[in-house]
């Protein structure tokens, strides 16, 4: 077990992350939203506790402890006053380790997993965001919701989440992230003495093997009686990578597009932002993403519009992204760029809870904890000359297109 200590006497709370090196990435694509399910019946019971037990003990001393799986790993975050700190952490030794799975809660979560699918079938972002992250990751879990399908999860059973459960959940396989009002030497010790008994894994973790993950660019529209269409463009784009031996990896690539995401669709002063809404009044809603994954990620740009301007809409996200191909960013554009990114990612690093969020993550993902200084550094070495240069790699050419709207709107774009 792998355990990282930050000391903050900011306030006279301790925040923790528990990592567990799974998520949906590890589950079968048969029994996808499985990590996900997990994570919703983890804290309905213990081989000791029942559910209200268990709230009750959280809710008592005005504690926060909550689960969920993101497709890279699992997560339970811990949150309370220094002094009630061990009591909740042994709780969270007693979840992590013996949960009972009782065979209601299961049933009752797949039924809300199963509502929360069918809301997100009504919801046009949802639809188009579903249909481009299976177009670009066939075969893959990047491929699913969270969630899962209807299909998968209704397949899914008491016996299976007990099966993932017990494959993953070792102590070999977990990090545990603690800030707060506690020094390191005492967190370590804590965690010592609540974890220390707890067994290694008897077996290896099965080894994961995923089909490669080739740019195979399509057009994709779903017909839909919407108010506004849905237009979203998808690019393959660079996992988080570092190696400490070699600066010129695929890190200053990472490091670049997150900047471009930055200028592109972040805030109200992007570039997608100011012209596409500001000037031209096409959106209602635009942006741009690109997560940090373990895998290939992806690049995506997005507007919600008049069903009437699709395809204007469309032809002017396509305009936008190849102008970072074709144009270098001026000196002014890139330092504001990097002054918003590094401005954000500083104040997403101010409470405890953040902080043992980032390290963790860091860590989990297999970066280290002194990513959280070589990301920084890697953004503010691009220079336009680079940034032009990954978008090149990256954003130039035909992009995945996914569109949802009323059929005379989205139908025949191609």
């Amino acid at each position: 077990m792998v355990v990282i200590a930050v000391e903050n006497y900011a306030a006279d709370i301790i925040a923790a992350r528990i990592f567990v090196r799974a998520g949906s990435r590890c589950e079968p694509l048969e029994m996808a939203g499985l990590s996900h399910l997990l994570a919703a019946v983890l804290t309905k019971g213990t081989d000791q506790l029942s559910s209200l037990e268990i709230a009750e003990r959280i809710e008592s001393v005005g504690a926060s402890l909550s689960t969920n799986s993101s497709p890279d790993y699992f997560l339970m975050s811990l949150k309370t006053v220094s002094a009630d700190f061990p009591d909740i952490l042994k709780l969270a030794n007693e979840l992590l380790r013996s949960p009972s799975f009782p065979e209601h809660e299961v049933e009752l979560e797949k039924r809300l997993t199963l509502q929360g699918i069918r809301s997100q079938q009504e919801q046009p972002f949802s639809v188009a965001f579903e249909q481009l992250r299976q177009a670009m990751y066939p075969g893959h879990p990047y491929g699913f919701s969270a969630l899962g399908t209807e299909k998968t999860v209704e397949k899914i059973t008491r016996n299976d989440i007990q099966n993932y459960h017990q494959t993953y959940f070792h102590p070999d396989n977990i990090v545990i992230s603690i800030a707060g009002r506690i020094n390191p030497e005492a967190a370590i010790k804590l965690v010592e003495e609540i974890f220390g008994d707890w067994p290694v894994s008897p077996e290896q973790f099965p080894m994961l093997t995923f089909p490669k993950i080739t740019p195979n660019p399509c057009y994709l529209c779903t017909v839909q009686d919407t108010q506004q269409s849905i237009v979203m463009l998808g690019y393959l784009a660079p996992a988080v990578e570092y190696h400490h031996d070699d600066v010129n990896d695929n890190s200053i690539d990472y490091a670049a597009l997150k900047l471009l995401n930055t200028y592109l669709g972040n805030g109200l002063s992007s570039r997608l932002f100011v012209e596409l809404r500001e000037k031209r009044g096409l959106a209602y809603d635009v942006s741009a993403f690109y997560p940090t994954r373990l895998d290939p990620a992806m690049f995506v740009v997005y507007m919600g519009t008049a069903p009437e301007n699709t395809m204007l809409a469309l032809e002017s996200l396509r305009y936008e992204v190849q102008r970072l191909c074709d144009i270098p960013l001026t000196a002014e554009e890139l330092q504001a760029s990097k002054n918003k990114l590094l401005g954000q990612y500083a104040l997403g690093k101010q409470t405890n809870a953040q902080l043992a969020q980032v390290f963790g993550w860091y860590e989990t993902i297999g970066l280290g904890i002194e990513f959280d200084t070589r990301f920084p550094q890697a953004v503010s070495s691009v220079n336009a000359a680079i940034a032009q240069s990954s978008a090149g790699q990256y954003l130039a050419g035909s992009p995945y297109v996914s569109l949802v709207g009323p059929a005379e709107a989205i139908e025949g774009l191609e």
